[in-house]
């Protein structure tokens, strides 16, 4: 295919600029911006104290008196993500304000108009995705020190104290130690094209390991997210409009389409890294249940455009799986199935954690039959609006069924 030829023949720094990609951060954004110039300052204003806003429940007063800006003026990509990570939380703060029932379905035009341009340039739906909250909402305390959680920071916040510092930086340090990764594949396929396999195993063990440093920052969630804040407060502000019993026919936005549209909530599933490492070990999700594999591949339409067409570039180069299966080699084989081992257990680690911070507390909340509330099905849902534990445990199992048994 041609594009394999892309892969193997231009340097790694060529494809990395050509699909958004960060030698060191791999698809997080490099050093977000903090600011916008005015008049878009006013959307930095409420996005930065929503908190307050919502608090003396003065938020949806505030976005109802914006005046509608034309996007004209936000030129450069760092610009147009930051309005994008503003217009985003301003939204999910704007349907579910205190997080008590009171659900907006209408978003007034002031903000729905140039949310949906804006997402319309970028590629991204007009929903807070893992994109926004997680790749591109990070900033350093001391610019000159460590990307380490004690260094870091967060732009915007929602209700519940520290709970999204610890959710979207914890989220992002995982990322970062498993985009480590990144650097090596062109090298991995240019070894499986030239059949070199000690570069293989090299590029092979490299992966392995930043996989096993992204299972050590998983574990730190529960040093800074308390499962209850979680599920009673932060996870309410993450919930999208698809499959959600509270918004059924979707969000209306106003001014820019007719009928309410459904969108998923940010999730996981959003990441581009573990979709990327799946085609990479030829880890092929579609081969278990259909649901899980569905879901996956909606959730390419959440991550920026030029990140979904590296995964696609990846899937047209050469299979790594089959090289390592056609060598009569006991340690290539081992190392590929170290890469594997290493994705099943961050996939196992990550049904602990949604049983920690989903299942148990969804189970503790007392029964109420205001229509207003949750049904318990809504309640064990992750962000994205699947059954989270459900989704998990297919990806896991489909993940298992690719470790080479030799016979």
């Amino acid at each position: 295919m041609e594009d394999d030829g892309i892969l193997l023949m231009e340097s790694p720094q060529k494809i990395f600029e050509k699909y958004h990609i960060d030698e060191e951060m791999g698809f997080a954004l490099p050093n977000p911006l903090e600011t916008l110039p005015p008049p878009y300052d006013e959307w930095i204003s409420i996005a930065k104290n929503l908190p307050e806003l919502i608090k003396k429940n003065e938020l949806r007063k505030k976005v109802d008196e914006l005046k509608i800006l034309s996007i004209d003026g936000l030129s450069g990509h760092k610009l147009q993500r930051l309005a994008h990570l503003a217009l985003g939380y301003i939204t999910m703060a704007y349907v579910w304000n205190q997080g008590d029932g009171d659900v907006r379905k209408v978003l007034p035009q002031n903000i729905a108009i140039p949310y949906c341009e804006l997402s319309e340039k970028l590629g991204l739906p007009p929903i807070l995705v893992y994109a926004d909250c997680v790749l591109a909402n990070w900033k350093k305390k001391d610019p000159n020190g460590p990307m380490t959680y004690e260094n870091m920071d967060i732009l915007f916040w929602f209700p519940g104290g520290d709970c999204s510092k610890g959710f979207f930086l914890v989220s992002l340090l995982v990322e970062l130690a498993a985009a480590s990764a990144i650097k090596v594949i062109p090298n991995l396929l240019k070894a499986v094209k030239n059949q070199d396999e000690v570069t293989l195993k090299k590029a092979l063990h490299y992966i392995a390991s930043c996989l096993h440093r992204a299972h050590k920052e998983f574990e730190e969630v529960h040093k800074h997210v308390d499962p209850s804040t979680f599920f009673n407060v932060l996870r309410i502000y993450l919930s999208g409009w698809k499959g959600n019993s509270q918004l059924p026919e979707g969000l209306k936005y106003e001014g820019f389409w007719e009928n309410p549209k459904k969108f998923a909530g940010g999730s996981a599933a959003q990441s581009s890294i573990f979709q990327c490492f799946d085609i990479l070990l030829g880890i092929q999700q579609c081969s278990g249940e259909e649901f899980a594999a569905e879901f996956l591949q909606e959730m390419r339409n959440y991550m920026p455009p030029a990140h979904r067409d590296f995964l696609l570039l990846l899937k047209s180069g050469p299979s790594v799986r089959e090289f390592v299966r056609s060598r009569d080699d006991i340690e290539l084989k081992a190392d590929y199935n170290e890469c594997v081992k290493a994705m099943v257990s961050l996939r196992k680690y990550h049904l602990k954690i949604v049983a920690k911070y989903i299942v148990i507390p969804a189970s503790q909340q007392p029964k109420k039959n205001q229509a207003s509330e949750e049904s318990s099905e809504q309640k064990n849902k992750g962000t994205g609006g699947t059954n989270a534990m459900d989704f998990l445990k297919s990806v896991k199992t489909t993940t298992e069924k690719f470790l080479l048994i030799d016979h």
